[in-house]
């Protein structure tokens, strides 16, 4: 049964950016207000993505940003959009997201990713000299559910908090490989569209068809990323879009740097392929006045049947950011 445009929840993942010329506490004051606002909209949920070593992104501290975000909201779901768990233990991790559900039950998520979130010298920082295999994911996430769980008599290792807070996992990918697995193990899936969205179509397609309903989840849940930039026009949006197009070149060409402000036709410059590069990454994206973003957001509802979009929005100028999601609040109730 398809879903009815309109039934497609918004939530949103902020990598708290830093803007050229800003500071870290700017960027974290910008995302408490931008989470209150999201929360005032009505969104479901607000995520922090974890990522290391790089300098205009501010939501290293994943657990401690995601308690800062909800003492500030009220209502909204926040967790983790994800915590890369090859950077850190399962225990440590289950008593963290243990402790802020307990200071703030029924409202925290713990998305999990098996990608670094960094380069490989950080990575060996972090973990120090951990060797990795394709196994570990698979026997982390099974250890944090069963942290998560109530205590079993006998057992010995014990998550202190973490223990029966049953706090929600939710494993996130941009490959078939985790999609697989929420599958089989009966958890929430949400694919990473919003940076690489070449696969997502197959990869909700094998989630949905080898879905095993479990003590958590009776059907499959899908959340989608989606980057967003809305204007009261187009030609507005597309300029306020450069400052998402300058970022996600500074990826491919591995020049990292703070989120910059919006440049007057930026694309027109750049080589053929730079331009596809840009495109191929924001393929899922939606850019434009209330009408495009209207026409996109129901594209991608009838595409992929996702339960929830999850945006993601680089706007440099924060008012503007949050003119952004109420444009984008208005549009799927329209």
């Amino acid at each position: 049964m398809r879903k009815p445009f309109g039934a497609t929840a918004l939530s949103m993942l902020d990598l708290v950016a830093v803007r050229e010329g800003g500071t870290v506490a700017g960027a974290l004051a910008i995302a408490l207000r931008t989470a209150q606002h999201a929360e005032a909209l009505g969104f479901k949920r607000y995520w922090l993505a974890e990522h290391h070593n790089m300098p205009g992104i501010a939501s290293s501290a994943t657990a401690v940003l995601v308690g800062h975000i909800a003492a500030g909201t009220q209502r909204m779901r926040i967790g983790s959009g994800g915590v890369m768990l090859p950077n850190h233990a399962p225990l440590i991790v289950a008593e963290a997201f243990g402790t802020l559900a307990e200071l703030h039950p029924d409202r925290i998520d713990l998305g999990l990713g098996r990608a670094p979130g960094t380069d490989p010298l950080t990575m060996r920082a972090l973990r120090r000299d951990r060797v990795e295999s394709e196994d570990d994911f698979p026997r982390d996430v099974a250890e944090l559910q069963r942290l998560l769980a109530p205590a079993e008599p006998g057992q010995r290792l014990i998550a202190m908090p973490g223990a029966g807070t049953n706090v929600p996992i939710w494993l996130l990918g941009s490959s078939l490989f985790s999609a697989q697995l929420a599958a089989e193990r009966g958890l929430p899936y949400a694919f990473a569209s919003h940076f690489a969205p070449r696969l997502l179509l197959p990869a909700l397609k094998l989630y949905r068809s080898a879905f095993r309903p479990s003590a958590t989840l009776a059907q499959p849940h899908v959340a989608i990323g989606v980057p967003l930039i809305a204007a009261p026009t187009d030609a507005e949006a597309q300029y306020l879009a450069s400052s998402t197009y300058q970022r996600v070149l500074s990826i491919i060409t591995g020049r990292r740097g703070k989120l910059q402000p919006p440049v007057q036709d930026f694309l027109e410059p750049l080589q053929p392929r730079e331009q596809a590069a840009i495109a191929e990454f924001l393929a899922a994206a939606v850019i434009g006045g209330p009408d495009t973003v209207r026409s996109g957001f129901h594209a991608l509802a009838e595409a992929t049947q996702a339960d929830e979009f999850m945006l993601v929005c680089d706007v440099f100028d924060a008012d503007l950011r949050l003119r952004s999601l109420d444009i984008a609040a208005t549009a799927m109730q329209a």
